[in-house]
This record gives C-alpha cells, sequence and structure tokens, in this order.
C-alpha cells in the first residue's frame, strides 16, 4: 500500500509527533497519545473499506493493538505515524478478508482486498477523520441516523425499522445532522429548522404573529 503524505506537513507538527513516538517507544504506556490522536483516522480508514461499524470497530482495536506491540520496531523516517497505522490497517482487513472468506458479512471482499492495497491520501484520511469527531459530537439519534446511513450504507428504510422511526422523522434526523456538520466545517453555528406542522398549512403568519 503506498501512502501519499500530506504537502502542508509542517516540521514542528513532524517534530512533536516524533517526540510522542520515541516516548513511547520508551515507555509503552505513552502510547495512548498516540492512540487519541490516531484514533479517528484509523477507523474512517477502516470503515470506509468495510462497511460495517461492528467490523470497524474490532479491526481498529487490532490495529491498536498490533501497533503498540510493534511499536519499538517503528523507524522514524520522516513519514507520519499514521502512515505506518494504515498500511497496519491494509494489512488487517485483506487478513481478515482471506480468513473469513464467504464468512465475512461483506459484499464484494475480493474488491475490499483489492482497494486494501490502493494509494492512500493522508489529507483525504484526514478529513474523514475530522468528520467522524464531529459526528461524534452530534445528538445521539442524528449520530446514529448518519452512521447508519453512510458508514453502513442502510437506506431510510432500513433505519426507520431498525430505530422504530417513521421514515419522515429518519429523514429530518439526516437532514438536521447534516445541516449541524456543514454548519461546523464552515465554522458557523447551524441554523434552527423550522417545524412544519398541519395546522401551519392553513394559512401564512407574519413575524408579529398576525395572519396575512
Amino acid at each position: 500500500m503506498v501512502v501519499r503524505a500530506p504537502a502542508s506537513r509542517r516540521s514542528p507538527e513532524q517534530a512533536e509527533e516524533r517526540l510522542l513516538v520515541e516516548a513511547a517507544q520508551r515507555d509503552p504506556s505513552r502510547f495512548a497519545e498516540l492512540y487519541e490522536i490516531n484514533f479517528e483516522r484509523v477507523y474512517a480508514f477502516v470503515v470506509r473499506r468495510v462497511g460495517d461499524r461492528a467490523t470497524a470497530e474490532d479491526l481498529t482495536s487490532e490495529v491498536f493493538h498490533k501497533a503498540l506491540a510493534n511499536v519499538r520496531r517503528f523507524e522514524w523516517r520522516g513519514v507520519p505515524f499514521a502512515a505506518w497505522l494504515l498500511r497496519i490497517a491494509a494489512n488487517a482487513i485483506a487478513d481478515r478478508v482471506q480468513r473469513a472468506g464467504k464468512e465475512l458479512a461483506m459484499d464484494d471482499p475480493p474488491e475490499l482486498s483489492a482497494d486494501a492495497s490502493a494509494p492512500v491520501d493522508l489529507e483525504e484520511v484526514e478529513r474523514r477523520a475530522q468528520l467522524f469527531r464531529l459526528v461524534g459530537e452530534l445528538p445521539e439519534d442524528q449520530r446514529r441516523v448518519i452512521a447508519m446511513r453512510f458508514a453502513e450504507e442502510k437506506s431510510i428504510r432500513e433505519i426507520a425499522e431498525g430505530l422504530g422511526r417513521t421514515e419522515g422523522a429518519v429523514k429530518q434526523l439526516q437532514f438536521r445532522a447534516l445541516q449541524s456538520l456543514r454548519a461546523k466545517i464552515e465554522g458557523r453555528e447551524p441554523q434552527r429548522t423550522q417545524s412544519y406542522t398541519k395546522a401551519s398549512t392553513k394559512g401564512s403568519t407574519k413575524p408579529g404573529g398576525k395572519d396575512a
């Protein structure tokens, strides 16, 4: 797997990351800091390829266990530590597909295995990691809808059945979540959405509260 490092990577960031890696190599308990920094990056990389949240969580955990066990073998060569983690993740995905074969709950395992070795753009991974962090800040019902809709690629009907909600309610939750995410990415507060009821369709009301 080829990993493309972001061109905007700054040397102070590299220096700080190198210190964290060297600290973890001396004292494995310091690996927790690297875990916190890189978790969303690895999870975003994995879930995009496996399309299943439970499998992605399991594989992400496996990646960090392997990284912790082998961190002392990591050699600093100017490439972000995340690139090393993503190589471990790609291998873990390929190994899982090979082991599980048809028993693994995925639509097309051969394609997944091929994708695991494809070039990886760290800037794209970082964007996805940021998105996952923002999704984690959403209210629980919105977060579940977004995860089921885009990570698990379920239809609106499937989500409604799974959550015991109407399709209209699911669409509204998805709309509010996407509006909130868009606002956060653009650095502004999300606008409040209007709630339309049957009563509101009987006539329009001016800001002062009088009927037009």
